[in-house]
């Protein structure tokens, strides 16, 4: 004979609504990943990276974080906007995406 464990079932009837909602909350915000922090030597290697990749048309790989998550992109840059502090990628279809500075995390040669 086994003892069956409902795990938090047993235990949501006793609960207020409230706090039901804040659990599931507290689960859903668990799931979501947050924004590194990039210390200064990476962001001068990311820099010194986008400047050989300009000079010389090197495809690159960009991992970057969007809507909680990261993802990545394979392509050439196209212009570096200081203004906008964006880097426009040509991937190798010929789409055109505008990647943030602050949202790339990692850049690395082909």
């Amino acid at each position: 004979m086994s003892i069956r464990d409902r795990g938090t079932i047993k235990w949501t009837s006793m609960m207020l609504p409230e706090h039901v909602r804040l659990l599931r909350d507290w689960k859903e915000e668990e799931r979501l990943r947050k924004r590194p922090e990039l210390d200064e030597q990476k962001l001068e290697e990311m820099n010194e990276t986008i400047h050989e990749a300009m000079a010389y048309n090197l495809a690159l790989s960009f991992v970057y974080f969007e809507q909680y998550d990261y993802k990545m992109l394979v392509g050439h840059i196209h212009y570096a906007d200081p203004v906008k502090k964006e880097l426009r990628i040509v991937d190798e279809f010929g789409d055109r995406y505008d990647l943030k500075l602050q949202d790339i995390l990692d850049i690395r040669y082909l």
